[in-house]
């Protein structure tokens, strides 16, 4: 990945086994791509635990050896009071990195630590493992899709040298770095692939990040992608278009035909059709009973038949608001609302006064066979025939209101 623009630095330890991820190109692990003089020659090779500098000269180490002499007796002849200055406590999850005369020093810690006035200049380096987010963006897919995608990212520092010597902002560089690999990855895979392995994609790009990140002193230990809502469908291939269901909570880490398989059971084995409740009717001169349904068979009819059934018991078992917007055959849309917040419910035809916790987008036809008990609600969320904008388990909760109009 980024093999043309991206040029390793050339503090890696060679002699290591390289493994490159999915997206890195396997022939830069083969070309040689270190050059003298083109980035820190000037730094001792730090990743070795090797701090001998081979640029000073014995002019330079003579005058080095003479001043810290003279500070070591000052700071001895003045030590009752220059301790309270050059003893420096450092905790187990800390190192000290120290530059001495300017030139890198091994780091020092955990302990007590002696740091010389006036010639020495240190930073303390935290080593415990940090996190932080990639804000959801926007991701063009191979097959023409627009995703929401985040990241949650664990990572610690495995050298603390390196960490200061070779970068100045750590924490920018390593979020740009971040969100430039997680873009330029999963801009290579589809849509169905982003979202059937999120888990592995996860662990592939922390390898890609582990690439560039490691002559930092930086590893990551964890990526985890967060998936947001899909912004536009894919176009249609060959075979017609991509029906794509969103993510379903519960199955993130299993593998793209396993979710797949799980996710079609599942919504055949939610969306069975009931039987409908029936008022049976017994003729005295006839044998054979008759089934009248009394069933509503538009959206208005619904309302009314809702509207028998709110209770406060209702609206303490579900607690919300929901807002229906409806696209009708000839291709109109109404809204309808349902409070289920406050007192004993309420329900009718327009938009509520204020602002709604869950928002269902679907047909009138699926919104009759939904509230007739004939579609479960979150067969038609994995299906892809309602779209929910807000939280998924308060959607769920219209399974109350649905028993009660099967009673």
């Amino acid at each position: 990945m980024f093999s043309k623009s991206y040029e390793l630095l050339p503090q890696r330890d060679s002699s290591a086994p390289r493994t490159p991820g999915l997206f890195v190109d396997s022939d830069s692990f083969t070309q040689p791509r270190y050059h003298k003089g083109l980035s820190f020659d000037y730094i001792p090779n730090v990743s070795e635990n090797d701090f001998t500098d081979t640029s000073q000269g014995w002019l330079s180490w003579i005058c080095n050896l003479v001043v810290i002499f003279l500070v070591y007796i000052c700071t001895f002849i003045t030590f009752p009071i220059t301790g309270w200055f050059v003893l420096k406590m450092v905790p187990n999850y800390q190192r000290i990195v120290v530059f001495r005369l300017g030139r890198i020093c091994p780091p020092k810690g955990p302990g007590i630590v002696l740091v010389l006035p006036l010639i020495d200049q240190w930073q303390r380096v935290d080593l415990r493992t940090r996190a932080f987010n990639i804000p959801p963006c926007q991701v063009i897919t191979r097959d023409g899709g627009v995703l929401s995608v985040g990241a949650d990212i664990q990572f610690r520092i495995w050298n603390p040298v390196m960490s200061v010597v070779s970068v100045q902002d750590l924490n920018a560089s390593t979020r740009m770095t971040a969100q430039n690999a997680l873009t330029h990855s999963l801009g290579k895979k589809t849509v169905r692939e982003i979202q059937t392995e999120r888990v592995k994609l996860g662990e592939y790009l922390g390898m890609d990040i582990n690439e560039m990140t490691k002559p930092w002193g930086l590893e990551v230990d964890r990526v985890e992608l967060t998936l947001g809502s899909l912004l536009k469908a894919p176009e249609e291939g060959p075979s017609g278009p991509l029906i794509m269901p969103p993510s379903v909570p519960g199955l993130e880490g299993l593998t793209g035909p396993i979710q797949q398989l799980a996710m079609h059971f599942l919504s055949h084995s939610n969306s069975q059709p009931q039987q409908e409740d029936s008022i049976t009717f017994t003729d005295e001169l006839s044998s054979v009973p008759q089934a009248v349904v009394a069933t509503p068979n538009s959206v208005e009819e619904l309302l009314g038949s809702v509207k028998l059934v709110l209770s406060e018991t209702l609206v303490c078992q579900v607690g919300a608001c929901f807002q229906f917007d409806i696209s009708l055959r000839d291709g109109q849309h109404r809204s309808y609302y349902l409070d289920l917040s406050q007192g004993s419910g309420a329900v009718g035809a327009g938009s509520l006064c204020r602002e709604p916790d869950v928002t269902l987008s679907m047909s009138d036809s699926d919104l009759v066979a939904m509230l007739q008990g004939q579609l479960r609600p979150f067969a038609a969320y994995a299906s892809g025939r309602l779209k929910v904008q807000g939280d998924i388990k308060t959607a769920m909760k219209l399974e109350e209101l649905i028993n009660l109009l099967k009673k």
